[in-house]
């Protein structure tokens, strides 16, 4: 049985330390440490999955909180499933049972509670990122414009891509796929700016 710590953090300006101090006094080795910088609503994370593909059955893994499993819901629920299907013990630190030893044919008594525990906080979870999301926009769409950028009251920044960049239309021979790398976008975010201008 091999213990295993994941660790996430947002974006790439967060730091990990936190989350890496906690492994540190569990005693978990370095190499089992797995740490991604990426969004806890996106189901492919490159460290979490590499852990993943070396787990058996047996082996727990450990998170701080129940959120660096991910800011969704349903992806919480998806991922604690994947683990008991296969016999993988999770530790959340901030969902104290999944701490404690189960005292034999309690186990149904605890699952109750994990379930419980892990519905609420998971919900919560997803109302802070829907919370961060909102006051995040909502100070974007409050910004000053200035020669046609958002730029930051605060900071004095440009907030945005510059008028040049927003050249949407597709050059001779070019496809929106490529038009995409070029700009640096997406495919949905390319359709929904040419949506707005159109």
């Amino acid at each position: 049985m091999a213990k295993y710590f994941s660790a996430r953090v947002s974006s790439k300006d967060q730091n990990l330390a936190r989350q890496l101090e906690v492994a540190k006094q569990y005693g978990i080795p370095e190499e089992n440490v797995f740490c991604d910088k990426i969004t806890g609503r996106r189901k492919d994370r490159p460290e979490y999955d590499r852990m993943k593909s070396l787990l058996v059955k047996g082996d727990e893994v450990y998170f701080k909180e129940l959120d660096r499993i991910g800011r969704a819901k349903h992806l919480i629920k998806e991922e604690l499933e994947w683990f008991k299907e296969r016999g993988i013990i999770v530790r959340i630190f901030d969902v104290p049972t999944t701490l404690m030893k189960v005292p034999k044919g309690q186990e149904w008594v605890f699952e109750m509670i994990h379930n419980v525990l892990i519905e609420v906080l998971a919900s919560i979870a997803e109302q802070e990122w829907t919370k961060t999301k909102q006051r995040r926009e909502e100070g974007i769409a409050a910004m000053p414009i200035v020669d046609g950028r958002k730029v930051s009251s605060r900071t004095g920044r440009g907030f945005g891509r510059e008028a040049k960049e927003l050249d949407l239309a597709l050059r001779e021979g070019e496809t929106v796929t490529e038009a995409c790398k070029r700009l640096g976008i997406v495919r949905s975010t390319y359709y929904r700016r040419m949506k707005e201008v159109g």
